[in-house]
């Protein structure tokens, strides 16, 4: 037997249609009312939410980090070494381009987080400045 009901999600009206299936194997008993059966279905009707993005820990002051996704293709730094604000520092590689990442502030370069063949997320902290 079908039953035809309409569910409001969020603002958004659905009409479903709930078909009882009887004896195909199904265990448990019915306990609800037909207002809790409809919001069953509206939870299985309403869109997943997304998942949350995978988010790098917060960068500190003096961090350079990952503008995007990828594999560290060269460090161009050495720890100690004095860096000016637009000098590469990094190479990343995502999709077959390579992206020179360059420093966004000025200092020396006091720890490197990362190695060639690394894959960083975005965000990720790369090197530290000092």
């Amino acid at each position: 037997m079908q039953r035809k009901f309409k569910i409001s999600v969020d603002g958004h009206v659905y009409e479903v249609v709930v078909e009882e299936i009887a004896g195909e194997g199904l265990t448990g008993a019915w306990t609800g009312s037909v207002a809790t059966a409809s919001a069953a279905v509206a939870a299985a009707a309403a869109p997943a939410p997304a998942a949350p993005a995978s988010t790098a820990p917060a960068a500190g002051a003096g961090d350079e980090v990952a503008p995007l996704a990828g594999t560290v293709q060269s460090v161009e730094v050495t720890i100690g070494q004095i860096v000016k604000a637009g000098d590469k520092i990094v190479t990343v590689e995502a999709m077959k381009m390579k992206t020179e990442v360059r420093a966004k502030g000025s200092g020396k370069v006091a720890s490197i987080a990362v190695k060639a063949g690394d894959s960083v997320d975005t965000g990720a902290v790369l090197l530290t400045l000092a």
